[in-house]
């Protein structure tokens, strides 16, 4: 078993999910993989299901009933690796928007760069976007720059699901008090990081846009995401939020 797990929310993905897989477990360092399915009908979880024959040590699926959200697609993988040994945590995409090859950048930023949580950051060194329209990346970019004005997070990429967490970090955030299910949740978990008294670095990645499948982006979770900012700076005034040990 490696001390890192790779946590990759799925619903409809059967067109990347193996070649994902595989490109993780081909890199340098050992990473396990726990795929969280949210019933996907097109069958990405019978993939993995069969992957598993090859990958029996490392591969691991957690299958949800019906499409519940990112945030609680996470949680629930956040609760099944610290009943587990893992000493380091990732989110990361199953459509290759995030190189794989990036999850060994995290880990140094955790292991040998002071991080408790690493960021793969779009926007930390201008803006690395490949192949989304002009007017996503206008409202991604300035979302995260109407998120640092409300919150005070110190972070240039605010809504980045690709991360690592030390298992310290996850221990200590009262992750059942986590409201969130759709993109707001990515900026509620740095929020609440930020909070605990967590340092937070960014690691800059160049972001490509997805080839095969669908993305899962809709204008309902930007609007949770917006009106969610202002509910969490103001749900946090004389909370009393656990420490960094």
């Amino acid at each position: 078993m490696s001390d890192s797990v790779v946590l990759i929310p799925t619903y409809n993905e059967k067109e990347n999910i193996e070649n994902i897989i595989r490109v993780v477990f081909a890199l340098p360092r050992k990473f396990d993989i726990l795929v969280i399915d949210d019933g996907s009908p097109d069958g990405t979880a019978t993939i993995v299901k069969g992957l598993q024959k090859e990958f029996a040590d490392s591969l691991f699926i957690m299958e949800r009933a019906g499409k519940q959200g990112l945030g609680r697609a996470y949680l629930a993988g956040f609760k099944w690796a610290l009943e587990r040994d893992y000493g380091f945590v990732f989110e990361m995409d199953a459509d290759f928007s995030h190189n794989p090859n990036d999850l060994l950048k995290l880990y140094d930023a955790c292991t040998t760069g002071g991080a408790d949580v690493a960021i793969g950051s779009r926007y930390v060194s201008g803006v690395n976007v490949v192949n989304w329209p002009m007017g996503r990346v206008l409202m991604s970019y300035f979302a995260s720059k109407y998120v640092r004005i409300v919150t005070g997070l110190p972070i240039a990429d605010t809504t980045a699901g690709f991360k690592c967490y030390r298992r310290e970090v996850l221990e200590t955030i009262e992750l059942d008090k986590i409201k969130f299910v759709g993109y707001a949740f990515q900026i509620e978990m740095k929020f609440t990081a930020y909070k605990c008294g967590f340092t937070i670095k960014e690691v800059p990645i160049v972001f490509v846009n997805r080839e095969l499948g669908t993305s899962k982006m809709s204008g309902g979770i930007f609007s949770e995401a917006l009106l969610g900012v202002i509910k969490l700076k103001l749900g946090s005034i004389g909370r009393k939020y656990p420490q960094k040990r």
